[in-house]
């Protein structure tokens, strides 16, 4: 039988509202134990879920999801991303690497747990996304979200990237080239109802494997990544 796992009575107050919920999808039980640890923390119900996930998360509300990259993931995420209630969920996937979450772009998967999972990575994790699941957002939000980016180089050398963040004033990215900070670059991505947009902007600070880029404030086209924020935020 389905149930809430790790909320003892004697933790859980009876006349308090539970802010969120996450669902741990077909996940093992040291995993689940630990999770459910980790987002208690802040506030946030774990529930246990395994046949008929993708069912649930057609019609009952969560505003999480933690699911193993594995077969019937897609059917997972898919069954969230089309449903009504759930649309704008933030995913989690559990094991692989960046360039498996990539498979599965299209339905924007914002933050990656590694196996073995560690508490002290996974603990950081859901601090640094919780405020997203509370739908408790800062002025300027910068939303965890991985997706497929093309980047245009000065001298017109195209890569491949994967982006960590984005916010109305610029993006994050992942890349196993060198982008020297202070470059002029142009890149390409689309996020789940974005279609795909080109922006101009400049690398401001690079470490290994990962830089950051500011929108050309010049650039009319960075609106729509402005808009599809304010839509993501508010839904």
């Amino acid at each position: 039988m389905e149930r809430a796992f790790g909320t003892a009575p004697a933790l859980t107050r009876p006349t308090k509202k539970v802010a969120a919920r996450t669902a741990l999808v077909d996940l093992k039980e040291s995993s689940r134990y630990l999770l459910t640890e980790c987002f208690r923390q802040f506030g946030i119900e774990t529930v246990v879920t395994s046949a008929g996930s993708a069912e649930r998360l057609r019609q009952e509300k969560f505003e999480a999801c933690v699911l193993n990259l594995g077969p019937g993931a897609e059917k997972v995420m898919e069954a969230a991303r089309t449903s009504p209630s759930n649309s704008r969920i933030v995913l989690y996937g559990l094991g692989g690497s960046a360039q498996d979450a990539m498979r599965y772009s299209k339905y924007g998967i914002n933050a990656m747990f590694q196996e073995p999972l560690e508490r002290p990575a996974a603990l950081k994790l859901v601090r640094a996304t919780h405020m997203l699941v509370l739908h408790e957002f800062r002025r300027y939000a910068r939303i965890p979200i991985m997706t497929e980016v093309t980047v245009v180089s000065p001298d017109g050398h195209r890569l491949s990237a994967s982006s960590l963040e984005v916010s109305s004033g610029g993006m994050s990215l992942k890349s196993a080239e060198d982008m020297p900070s202070g470059s002029n670059i142009e890149i390409s991505f689309s996020l789940l109802t974005l279609p795909r947009v080109c922006v101009r902007g400049v690398v401001t600070w690079r470490k290994t494997k990962s830089f950051g880029m500011r929108f050309d404030p010049a650039d009319e086209r960075r609106q729509k990544i402005k808009e599809w924020i304010d839509g993501y935020l508010e839904s």
